[in-house]
């Protein structure tokens, strides 16, 4: 099948990328002439494990394309995707969709023969409808169906979520596009990958409950642990305890800092506006979000507290920049509240990331060092914010030599305090003694 795919952010590229892989011929679709050019030469704009190969593979093979020109590869398109951004909106948390409706705009102007128009950007509840409703303004006599078809990737792990993916959910009730969207994911039938059809707003509601649920998974688990330090538990023996029961489960069960990301911050506080304009409010949701946001402020109250209470005069290595390991996504990362609350307290900061570069842009005043054990040198507190795997066996000995003093404030976890306490550190964790 034929696809255009509008959009080469994170979801766009990685659809476009997957579904060529498939076998279907894709082609990409942006504005962003440079964002192409980089594309067509082969450079990756975003990090994800096995992207760059997997592009390049299907390129090489003829199926996959990328151009600044919509009008023939939407003609040609039996499904045209939408997968451009929908960030939170300045003061009111709503999603922004105008580049979704604009992409609409552009595609009534294109399409040839019956085309289903994909929505595969995340979207508020009745979005659909107004896609639908723009679509048909600008061509009346159009034959198309528009289908809901969330993304449910996780940056780190998309290529993986794509191609195995728990499922696989399709909002239409218009059988023509049913079949559509059948023949596109015939691929993943192999492996009896569920394929869930439900009515349009429905599998819109999905994606933003799926998230919403997930944060709030997140921001228990981060709630217990601060229970478990005020009365002496561990709070990763709790989350295996509680884990172990198959109606809990036990991923994101993990304590740490507070979500973060591209999709869960703004996709809560979407919910939570579409939720009180439909005069059904989501109070657990915006308790989550109120909590996440207060958390990431104080850890950098935990950090001063390892310290005595006092930041000023002190220096801090920071191991980690991006809200999770394996993505350079720094969009509503801990990192962000965190260092400016230690800079804030007289704390001068040096940081290591290994794919956090578009923190030199967004944060101030960091030294930014070439690697762990150069954000470890003199610092009076070495403060683990993201797991990447290579923080997860340093050299201790090394980094006790570097620092002042050997006082580690890890808020992943990734450490034993047992382990810590013999290698002569101070440790601090979270949720544990």
């Amino acid at each position: 099948m034929r696809v255009a795919m509008i959009g080469t952010g994170y979801v766009g590229l990685v659809s476009g990328a997957c579904f060529a892989d498939f076998g279907h011929v894709v082609t990409c679709i942006d504005k962003d002439a440079e964002k192409i050019a980089r594309l067509e030469a082969g450079e990756m704009p975003i990090f994800e494990p096995g992207l760059e190969k997997l592009v390049a593979a299907n390129v090489r093979e003829g199926r996959l394309f990328f151009t600044t020109e919509a009008a023939t590869a939407v003609r040609e398109a039996d499904a045209v995707f939408i997968a451009v951004g929908t960030p939170s909106r300045r003061g009111d948390g709503y999603a922004d969709l105008t580049y979704v409706y604009s992409a609409a705009e552009e595609i009534a102007g294109l399409i040839d023969g019956f085309t289903v128009v994909v929505t595969k950007s995340t979207v508020p509840v009745g979005t659909g409808d107004e896609v639908e409703a723009i679509i048909r303004r600008g061509r009346p006599d159009a034959d198309f169906a528009v289908v809901s078809n969330p993304e449910f990737l996780r940056e780190g792990a998309a290529i993986s979520d794509f191609k195995r993916p728990d499922r696989v959910v399709v909002g239409t009730e218009e059988e023509r596009a049913q079949e559509v969207m059948r023949e596109l994911y015939r691929p993943l039938f192999l492996n009896e990958t569920p394929i869930l059809f439900t009515s349009r707003r429905t599998s819109e509601l999905i994606k933003y409950a799926a998230n919403a649920f997930l944060a709030v998974k997140i921001t228990f688990i981060n709630e217990i642990a601060d229970l478990c330090e005020a009365v002496g538990a561990d709070v990763q023996q709790v989350s295996r305890g509680i884990g172990l029961d198959n109606r809990i489960g036990s991923k994101f069960l993990h304590a740490g800092p507070g979500y973060g990301g591209s999709c869960f911050p703004k996709d809560t506080v979407a919910l939570v506006r579409t939720a009180q304009d439909a005069g059904a409010p989501v109070r657990l949701v915006e308790t989550t979000v109120e909590v996440n946001d207060a958390r990431k402020k104080a850890m950098a109250a935990k950090v001063a507290k390892a310290l005595g209470g006092e930041l000023k005069g002190k220096t801090v290595g920071v191991l980690g920049l991006t809200f999770k390991p394996n993505t350079d996504d720094m969009r509503e990362a801990p990192s962000l509240d965190i260092i400016p609350a230690l800079q804030a307290g007289g704390a001068t900061v040096q940081a290591f990331d290994p794919e956090g570069h578009e923190a030199r842009q967004l944060l101030r005043d960091v030294d930014f060092k070439a690697g762990p054990y150069e954000a470890a040198e003199g610092a009076d507190v070495l403060v683990i914010l993201t797991e990447w795997d290579q923080f997860r066996a340093l050299d201790l000995d090394r980094i006790k030599l570097l620092m002042r003093q050997p006082l580690v404030v890890d808020l992943r976890n990734i450490y034993r305090p047992d382990d810590m306490k013999r290698r002569g550190f101070r440790y601090v964790s979270v949720g544990r003694a």
